[in-house]
């Protein structure tokens, strides 16, 4: 049980420190587009920085392996959002990022969601599955796969709108934590074709599996969706976001595909529910733009030079006005 503690911890700290270094890489590059994933790719692979990013993320999901071994689906989810603490710590030292009011309480009410569930695993051992049937899983995770695609081309679309608001990246967070959810299903499926195999068992196995075919796509895709909603929105929002679509479809997919039953005792199911539908609810409340930019009130008018009083010759270089006609009184006013 405490190696998967330790390897969670350990995971949660890789992956916010890839988060930040990756956006801080993003900043310094051109604007990308899901719409042109080679240019995207291309781009991230000549960025030194983005490079260490991503390798800091890579070994977060292998610190994965050892958490789904040793921990049930629900407990290991709960452990990987304790590393939104650790991204709203380095966010506003490393990126300058500010969270609102309203989103810092929104990330005190996930957190709090989080403490319900873990309190829900205490009371008795929980089973831990190792394997799902492939027709139930994709049949659970196709159309997940979908949904996420198509939040983010909607958003897209709106984002393309004249005199749109800011997007704070809440449905660019959700459509990445979709993929994500899959992503954590299929690496849950590969860490349980370890047990009791050799290693050349265990990659015919991986290979006659659907876990390596949906890593490729959500690692695909997500690559390419992941880093331009990252370049364009805040990493403390987006990754709250994502941490927390990924950690709730996780347990409800993972809880029916692996087939890791809800505890049985009332108080621990009420406190499990309790936090998940606490965790959607806060979802839903986040807000959708941020605040515009206050803009700076236009300077004042240059005040008009004065005419030269009567009988004061006029300043050097300053031209002289000869006979004016005046419409108000039909007379003739002399300017010296």
């Amino acid at each position: 049980m405490w190696v998967g503690v330790g390897a969670a911890l350990l995971a949660n700290l890789l992956f916010s420190v890839g988060f930040v270094v990756e956006k801080r890489a993003l900043s310094g590059l051109p604007a990308l587009s899901a719409a042109r994933p080679a240019h995207v790719v291309l781009h991230l692979l000549r960025s030194p920085l983005w490079l260490v990013g991503a390798a800091s993320l890579g070994a977060g999901f292998v610190a994965q392996l050892a958490v789904y071994r040793t921990l049930p689906l629900v407990a290991a989810q709960g452990l990987f959002v304790t590393g939104l603490v650790m991204l709203l710590l380095l966010s506003p030292v490393f990126l300058g990022e500010k969270s609102s009011g309203r989103e810092r309480l929104a990330m005190v009410a996930i957190l709090l969601a989080l403490v319900m569930i873990v309190l829900s695993l205490r009371g008795g051992p929980e089973l831990i599955s190792h394997t799902a049937p492939t027709p139930l899983l994709l049949a659970l995770t196709v159309p997940s796969l979908l949904l996420g695609l198509g939040i983010f081309v909607t958003a897209e679309r709106r984002g393309k709108r004249r005199h749109r608001m800011p997007t704070a990246g809440v449905p660019y967070g959700v459509a990445v934590g979709f993929l994500y959810g899959v992503s954590s299903l299929a690496i849950k499926g590969v860490a349980g074709l370890l047990e009791g195999r050799g290693l050349l068992d265990w990659a015919l196995a991986v290979l006659t599996s659907p876990y390596p075919y949906l890593l490729l796509c959500t690692g695909s895709s997500g690559l390419v969706l992941s880093q331009t909603a990252l370049q364009r929105c805040r990493a403390s929002l987006i990754v709250p976001v994502c941490t927390t679509v990924t950690f709730l479809f996780t347990v409800a997919a993972g809880t029916i595909a692996f087939d890791e039953p809800l505890p049985e005792e009332p108080l621990r199911l009420a406190l499990r529910l309790g936090g998940a539908a606490l965790a959607v609810t806060v979802l839903l409340s986040l807000p959708r733009h941020d605040e515009p930019a206050p803009t700076l009130p236009p300077p004042p008018p240059a005040a008009a030079p004065l005419a030269p009083a009567a009988g004061l010759a006029p300043a050097a270089g300053q031209p002289t006005a000869s006979l004016i006609p005046d419409p108000r009184t039909e007379g003739i006013r002399h300017v010296p």
